[in-house]
């Protein structure tokens, strides 16, 4: 059965070609987005959400979403979507990056030539009749320096479109090198250094707890007088009324904003002051960009429903085309070595460390991880998936780490996962053989072999004679044959375990049956996800 999606805001009738022409079942509603009752009414039938900004995914309408796996905004900010309430469902949430950068950095130059020649004003002025040419007195951005807070996608393209102007550029980023300051032909500097030297400001960061208010009253004061200071990218980073206060005191000359703490923003601070620019949040808003980010939504989702790559999600790590294919077995493998931890664990979990090794330690081992720990945690609620697993994990107080290392053994790649729980300690290793088929090879350091069925028998013992045949004769009496058995031993007659796939689910009789012949330590049936 094909997947469904529902695009529910206005979105390029192209994009919505892409769903179709990609064999994806699409109902175009782009008002529905706005009648949150009835969204909440259909939402349930869909795999796919595309949305832009008029429809609202609350936690209310998630809960109505039984079938939803992925939601995507065509563009940068997903503030209209609960991504705690996503995650926690097991919905990818995507974005649009890169295809409204361009559009938005030219707007942030367009504001800084606003600003910095009083353009709006000067314009209304003319139109009303008026020849106030005197009154216009305006300021180069030749020779003069910009400060770039966020030196990343759309940051970046404002340092190349100020280099070319001529300007000089330094920037606060602290995820920005000074290798990649260099290439870009920018200065890199710390906040208050960039706050002390440049005449123009301009904002290009996302709105983080890290960097929300970042131009708050005090960082306002450290500015150099006569700034100006253009924001288009997000609501929240500028404290505006310590701005307008020192807009009215002339320490900063102009400023020009795209977005606000509040919007719609009917009413603001900084509205109706001298040489004050503002729009109604149009960063995004030409032609090119709101056909481009509509064609990367319905490319993105349609590549998740019908691969499984995932592209520019916030709630869990990208896995492209190219590595969902090659990473397939791999992560099915990393989901059994967790579901198996996690059927065999009854008490509460501190901590999961996994190991990769070899070939695998040079893949996505995010996305591989991510998949471990719904394995780990399906056993708890069978609904969680690679979103919701880091959430549910989190939600517990559980500590995640990873460890990757150089091929050290006659496998080219394995992961081992280690469990730490309240009272032990518990780990299995596997790997990917070259038929594509994910395997168990070490369980409690016990090397074994075992294919991985949907039905499986674990159980612990004595290395003793026997084991193989009340295993075979106890089946055989319940009616259970055995596909595949596999035994392992720490030492001659030392402890030992068998791994068996079986045929059918095991009653619970026959592992009592089992117990009771006092030669198990352990007996456990299982089961695997081998669709």
């Amino acid at each position: 059965m094909a997947p469904k999606v529902l695009v529910s805001d206005k979105l390029s009738e192209t994009a919505v070609q892409i769903f179709r022409d990609r064999g994806i079942d699409v109902d175009f509603m782009p008002d529905v987005g706005k009648d949150k009752e009835k969204l909440r009414e259909i939402i349930g039938q869909y795999d796919g959400l595309a949305i832009r900004s008029a429809t609202k995914v609350t936690e209310k309408i998630l809960d109505a979403a039984d079938n939803l796996k992925v939601i995507a905004r065509a563009g940068i900010g997903t503030d209209n979507i609960d991504k705690d309430a996503a995650s926690r469902k097991g919905v990818i949430v995507m974005n649009t990056p890169f295809g409204n950068m361009i559009t938005t950095a030219e707007h942030a130059i367009a504001l800084m030539f606003a600003v910095a020649r009083q353009l709006p004003e000067a314009s209304a002025s003319t139109h009303a009749g008026k020849w106030e040419k005197s009154r216009f007195m305006g300021v180069e951005l030749t020779g003069k320096t910009l400060g770039v807070i966020g030196a990343g996608n759309i940051g970046g393209i404002v340092c190349a479109r100020a280099l070319g102007l001529k300007m000089k550029v330094i920037a606060y980023d602290p995820f920005l090198s000074e290798e990649k300051a260099d290439k870009m032909g920018v200065e890199k500097v710390e906040l208050d250094e960039l706050l002390a030297r440049a005449n123009f400001i301009t904002l290009h960061v996302p709105l983080t707890d890290q960097t929300r208010n970042i131009l708050s009253a005090e960082n306002l004061a450290k500015t150099k007088p006569g700034v100006r200071i253009i924001n288009c990218a997000r609501g929240g980073l500028v404290d505006e009324e310590a701005l307008a206060d020192l807009l009215k005191s002339g320490h900063v000359a102009g400023a020009a904003f795209d977005v606000f703490a509040s919007e719609p923003a009917n009413e603001n601070p900084l509205f109706n002051l001298p040489n004050v620019v503002v729009t109604p949040h149009l960063g995004a808003a030409t032609t090119e960009a709101q056909e481009n980010v509509a064609l990367q939504v319905a490319e993105q989702m349609s590549d998740y429903l019908l691969t499984g790559a995932v592209t520019n999600a916030l709630n869990m790590p990208s896995v492209t085309a190219e590595e969902a294919k090659v990473m397939a077995p791999w992560i099915q493998l990393a989901g059994h070595v967790g579901n198996f931890i996690g059927q065999m664990t009854d008490e509460p979990i501190k901590a999961i460390n996994i190991l990769y090794d070899g070939v695998v330690s040079d893949m996505n081992i995010d996305a591989l991880t991510s998949a471990a720990v719904a394995g780990i945690m399906k056993s708890v609620n069978p609904e969680v998936n690679m979103v919701s697993a880091p959430v549910v994990a989190k939600e517990r107080g559980i500590k995640i780490s990873t460890t990757k290392q150089d091929k050290s053994g006659v496998f080219e790649g394995y992961i081992k996962l280690t469990v730490v729980t309240t009272e032990r300690e518990r780990s299995i290793g596997g790997t990917v053989f070259s038929d594509g088929k994910p395997r168990f090879i070490q369980i409690k350091g016990i090397n074994i072999d075992a294919e991985i069925g949907q039905h499986m028998l674990y159980t612990t013992n004595r290395d003793e004679p026997g084991i193989i045949g009340t295993l075979g004769q106890i089946l055989g009496e319940n009616g259970v044959n055995i596909a595949n058995f596999t035994l392992g031993r720490a030492s001659a007659g030392g402890e030992a375990i068998a791994l068996l796939y079986v045929d059918k689910p095991l009653d619970p009789a026959v592992s009592k049956a089992l117990i009771d012949t006092g030669k198990f330590q352990q007996v456990r049936a299982l089961g695997f996800d081998v669709t």
